[in-house]
Formats: C-alpha cells, structure tokens, sequence
C-alpha cells in the first residue's frame, strides 16, 4: 500500500469505480419498534467491527438530534433507522452494538447526538482521525474510499433537511454509502498506521475522542455572529446582543435554524443603523420580507431594551478570555513568551514534518500558546510534562514534543 510522502506509484492507476446506491440495494427505513428489534438481532448476530453515522438537520433545525442513524456490520447489512419515528426509543440498539467497536468518520460530529440517544461507544476507531495521523493532505470521507479503495461516493446531500418526511430514495442511497465501505476503510488505515508505526498513537487518540466531556457553553455565544468586528460601540454590541438572544428563543421554541429566524447580516445591520421606529426597521433590505414584518415588533422591543441599558450593564468591547491574548500582540506585551512562542512553532513544525503529521495534531495550537504565555515557574522536562498532560496532551504527544518544547521554553528574547 503507498503510504503518503512515500513518493508516485509506479503505473497510473484505475480510475475509480463510481457507487451509486449500496451494493445490496436501498435499505428500507426502520420506523418502528418491531422493525427496530429485528434490525437489533441481526446487527447483534453480525460480527467485527460495527459502522456508525448520522444525519442531522443543522441549517434547518435548531436542535442537533440525530434524524437517521446508519449502521452497518459484516454478517448484518445495512440499517437505516429513523429516530424521531420510534421516539427515540432505541434501547434495542444499544444493546445490539454492546461493547464492540464502532468505526465513524469525523466522530466528534457524531458523537453528542448519539450519546442524546444513549448510544456511546465502548472503542472507537476514527477514519477522518486515523487519515490525519496517517499524513494524508485532504481526509474527507470520499477522498480517502476513492484513493484507499477504489470508489467513488455518490454525494452530496450531507447539507440537506434530514427533518424531512419522507426521506427521497437518492438521499437513503447517499446515507447507506456513507457506511458502505467504511469498515473496509478503517482496514486500510489500520494497516498505513501500522506501517508508519502511528497505530498506538491512533488509538490513544481514538480513546481520548471517546472519553471526552462535551465542551462547556459559551459564555457569550452571541459574539460569535459573523460581521460583529464591524460593530465596535458598547452600545451597539448591546443591540447585537439583544437581537441575538431573541432571534435564539424563537429558534429554539419552534426548533429552526436560528440563520433562517433572522440572518446575521441583518443583525449587524440593523445593530449598526439602529433604526428609530419598526418603520425604519422595515426599510432596510432583510426586513422587507414578509417574514421579518411579522416580527419587527419583537426586534423592535429588542433594539430598544439594548438601548436604555445602564451603562454598567453594556457589554465590554473586548470578548472576555481566560486565554494568552492574540499571538501578534505578544511582542509588545511580553517580548521573552514572544520569543518562546516563536521557537516553540518552529520547534513543533518541524517534528511534525519529520512524522508526516498536521502539526495541529501533533500538540494542540491552544495548549502550546498557553504554556509559552505562562510557562512553569522551574522549566525542566518533569514540569512541562505535567503542564501537558494536565493540558490534556497525550503520551505519544508528549513524548515526541517535550525535548523540543523545553528547550524552547528556555528562549530568551533577543
């Protein structure tokens, strides 16, 4: 098998063979609890490794529940089963897959609406992960079937409304495929890991991806809308932020798409002329729509409550951090963690070439600038890998990093 970096093969090879719909033909959905319970015993009778995806809704619905769960495993075939038809009741299933391992691609994707149906995994084997330490450059699912195995996916409904009923033939065929191969594809990593002598990294990776806690909420979720860096005032980061958090609960109340309630482009712009009236408000282009005249009232109130705030109680123009503050300030602020940070990146790259790794991967961009920022007070090799690991770096991260890391941390600025 060419392993990535290892230089052309040696004649050209077949072009790819283009998969339409599963091998054994579209499965049928499983919508109800009998249906479920065969599907059960027939995954619980397969054998190896059991395939695992979802489809979501998230440009259409607030929620991020899963609305079609995909399982596949050798000896079983294919299932396509429809949560929201069996209320969620998928006991069944949890204790089909038991404690076998499941294959995913791009698990962190998946994983937290699985878990909402009590689905979890008791191992784990990530190919989008495993393609990424494996050293290959692009590691979207169709990418690494086609150069690993062969094929071509037929694509592109992963952005459609999986909300909708009933689901068209071609999206069912779209969602088998994304199983169909996948156990043959997690074979073929396994073996460019094992060649590459990367396969005990993958795993501890796989299992840290498996045991992690779901990140807290954002504090300030509301600063995340996109063009906020034009608005710059206390008062009108005061505006954005009342329309945000009601634009949020109507989503949330009638489970849509907060960017389908209200765009962010007309937060911003309505937060940047803040309109005198709801007249005023229907003048600009977003609230023209039938939709939004329905509902200037409630941005109205909003833009007006922002407006006779305190001042005390307007946001601070600066998000609020518990991190180093930007890396290209760190030369004005502090010139030695500066330097350190430089030596760390160069450091840190170059091992991550000599490996054949995204040097993302290799140690967290986060926990190199937070350690360079505020370093232990005794730099030695015992202290800065306790600073890692309780930064939540892995063994197999520290142990190619924390030379390099050290002596880095001894930088001083010139």
């Amino acid at each position: 098998m060419t392993i990535p970096g290892s230089g052309p093969a040696a004649t050209e090879p077949p072009a790819p063979v283009l998969l339409t719909e599963p091998a054994e033909g579209t499965p049928d959905v499983v919508v109800d609890l009998d249906a479920l319970a065969r599907a059960a015993t027939r995954i619980a009778g397969g054998h190896g490794p059991i395939a695992v995806d979802t489809e979501r809704a998230s440009g259409y619905r607030y929620s991020q529940r899963a609305y079609l769960v995909q399982v596949r495993r050798q000896g079983a075939g294919t299932f396509l089963i429809d949560p929201v038809a069996v209320d969620d009741q998928v006991d069944p299933l949890i204790e089909a897959l038991g404690a076998d391992e499941w294959v995913l691609h791009a698990a962190s994707q998946d994983l937290p609406c699985l878990a909402d149906l009590g689905l979890r995994p008791a191992r784990l084997f990530d190919t989008e992960l495993a393609g990424r330490l494996a050293g290959f450059e692009r590691v979207a699912l169709g990418t690494l079937v086609e150069l690993l195995l062969g094929y071509r996916l037929e694509k592109g409904h992963g952005a459609a409304d999986w909300s909708r009923r009933p689901l068209p033939v071609d999206w069912l065929n779209y969602a088998a495929l994304d199983v169909e191969l996948l156990i043959q594809l997690r074979e073929a990593l396994e073996d460019v890991l094992g060649e590459q002598g990367k396969l005990d990294w993958a795993l501890e990776e796989f299992e840290a991806l498996r045991v992690a806690e779901p990140p807290p909420p954002r504090k300030e979720p509301w600063r995340r809308t996109s063009g906020i860096h034009s608005v710059r005032t206390p008062r009108g980061l005061a505006s954005i932020r009342a329309l945000w958090e009601t634009r949020d609960g109507m989503a949330r109340e009638r489970d849509i798409a907060p960017g389908r309630v209200l765009p962010d482009s007309a937060i911003i712009q309505a937060a940047s002329v803040n309109p005198a009236d709801e007249q005023a408000l229907l003048l600009l282009p977003v609230f023209k729509g039938r939709a939004q005249r329905r509902l200037a009232g409630s941005w109205m109130r909003a833009l007006r409550a922002a407006a006779q705030l305190p001042k005390s109680e307007l946001p601070d123009p600066a998000p609020p951090s518990d991190g180093p503050p930007p890396a290209n300030r760190w030369a004005d602020k502090d010139p030695e963690a500066a330097a350190r940070l430089s030596a760390a990146r160069s450091a840190l790259h170059k091992i991550a070439e000599d490996h054949r790794l995204p040097v993302e991967n290799l140690l967290q961009p986060d926990l190199v600038r937070r350690t360079c920022w505020q370093p232990p007070a005794d730099v030695d090799a015992d202290s800065v890998a306790s600073a890692l690991r309780a930064g939540g770096a892995r063994n197999w991260q520290v142990g190619l990093t924390l030379d390099a890391l050290t002596a880095a941390l001894k930088t001083t600025a010139a």
